[in-house]
């Protein structure tokens, strides 16, 4: 189907990455400036060879930039990194022969480099598959400074290779899973996928989850197998919700390293409100620094809309703090996933409603926020006891009732 002929396929293989750059590198020096000759002159020429010297130096750069995720965190006795089987993909997935089989059902979206489709496999389950943008703004940009279509399609893949490598070595709940066939990490294939956004048709009532998701994911990235995690590009947009759950979708833009520094100035994380600085470690790195990157951007597009609104009257005072505490970044991931949890714990014991008094009753809906419902006051409770009381604190209520159904806490 042409649709499916426009999907540009990259190898996250090793090998065939610097087979590629071979072939890149051979077409210059053999063939592009016969191609670029002519009345021009040596100026010509020689205007050609300063423009492919410029696009085969990115193209090292990228290459190393990759190098590392190939590579084992931990080397052999000779003090020699080896190359990791996982990484290259011993996992059963899908492979360049099934895409031929996908039918695309919708464009999900697209930015600078990738194109984001939903499609239908053959056995009928959607998945979200992306590829280069041919008409995204890297691939323009590129053709703009090096006219040359296969030197920056080489170029431009790099993102979407780190992203295949990247998702295939960090494991986690709330990191859509990469589905690919050995040595075929082309186009990158996430998990079945309830393809919305974070902010579009999410229910108030699963807004704990989310955070508490990410509070989850952040301190899995702080201490990942790669090293500390910083998403660069932090926003919600990265991430999707499936069955409830938040999923980050997009790594092209992570990085792997805490920064070196050589003075505390040189520890600065900026924020369009607000600026810290942390000390420069005796081995002239920022530590740190990543993870609380992460935990301010997540408070600042996440903690700060959904938090406050969400939390029972009850369990009020510890959600602040939680603001509090990383509106500052007085704590680290490990004690802000600690003060979640303990959250999480009296929410789902009960521990809040102790000294609750009941209510009393009537017949009639009127509406409340936050509900599940528009034209009523549908509410998530631990309990009669705290449905009395928060009946008795609605000047409307007269009466409630308990259904059966239950959410993501029981």
């Amino acid at each position: 189907m042409s649709s499916t002929r426009t999907l540009f396929l990259v190898s996250s293989c090793l090998a065939l990455t610097l087979i590629s750059l071979t072939l890149v590198l051979k077409k210059w020096h053999l063939g592009l400036r016969e191609e670029g000759g002519g009345d021009d002159g040596p100026d010509a020429d020689l205007k050609l060879d300063l423009t492919s010297e410029k696009l085969i130096q990115q193209l090292r750069e990228r290459q190393q930039e990759l190098l590392p995720f190939y590579l084992n965190s931990t080397g052999d006795q000779t003090g020699n990194e080896t190359l990791n089987e996982e990484v290259l993909g011993s996992e059963q997935g899908i492979g360049c022969s099934d895409l031929s089989g996908m039918t695309v059902v919708d464009l999900l979206g697209s930015g600078y480099t990738k194109t984001v489709l939903k499609v239908l496999t053959q056995q009928g389950s959607a998945v979200a598959l992306k590829s280069v943008n041919e008409q995204g703004s890297d691939m323009r940009t590129c053709l703009e400074d090096f006219r040359d279509p296969q030197g920056c399609q080489e170029l431009v893949s790099f993102k979407l290779r780190k992203e295949v490598i990247l998702l295939q070595r960090l494991k986690h709940p709330n990191i859509v899973e990469v589905r690919a066939g050995k040595n075929e990490k082309s186009t990158l294939v996430s998990e079945s996928v309830s393809l919305i956004l974070l902010f579009i048709g999410l229910c108030l009532s699963k807004m704990n989850i989310v955070c508490l998701g990410l509070v989850r994911l952040l301190q899995y990235l702080s201490r990942s197998p790669l090293g500390s995690v910083a998403l660069l590009d932090f926003q919600p947009r990265q991430f999707i919700t499936v069955s409830g759950e938040l999923k980050l979708t997009d790594l092209d833009d992570a990085v792997v390293r805490e920064p070196s520094c050589r003075i505390d100035s040189d520890c600065l994380l900026q924020f369009p409100l607000r600026n810290f600085t942390l000390p420069c470690s005796s081995s002239g790195v920022c530590e740190g620094l990543n993870q609380l990157r992460n935990l301010y951007n997540a408070y600042r597009y996440f903690f700060i809309y959904l938090l406050p609104h969400q939390a029972p009257a009850l369990l009020k005072p510890l959600v602040e703090e939680i603001m509090n505490t990383t509106g500052e970044l007085k704590k680290n991931v490990e004690e802000t996933l600690e003060d979640f949890e303990k959250v999480l714990h009296e929410y789902k014991s009960g521990l809040h409603l102790q000294n609750l008094q009941p209510s009393t009753a009537g017949d009639m809906d009127y509406r409340c926020w936050p509900s599940y419902e528009q034209q009523a006051c549908v509410l998530s409770v631990h309990n009669a006891l705290e449905a009395a009381h928060i009946c008795s604190s609605h000047p409307q209520c007269t009466s409630f009732s308990l259904s059966r159904q239950r959410t993501w806490t029981g």
